[in-house]
């Protein structure tokens, strides 16, 4: 399965990955290789052991505006 992850920095200068489509499942990591490693390990968690559901993938993207 593919999942689309929205990825932000933090105050504190961590990156936060949140999985769309799969409710409550997000992380976070100093650099983008451990995030990302981090993220599939969250979402392996999430599908298989706490039985959340995939809401389907209706994900458009993300536009920057810059106003």
């Amino acid at each position: 399965m593919d999942f689309n992850i929205i990825i932000e920095k933090g105050e504190d200068g961590y990156l936060i990955s949140e999985v769309v489509g799969l409710s409550g499942c997000h992380t976070q990591a100093k650099d983008m290789n451990e995030l990302i490693e981090r993220t599939k390990e969250a979402i392996s968690l999430c599908i298989k052991e706490e039985g959340i559901e995939f809401e389907g993938n209706n994900f458009i993207g993300v536009q920057k505006v810059e106003v």
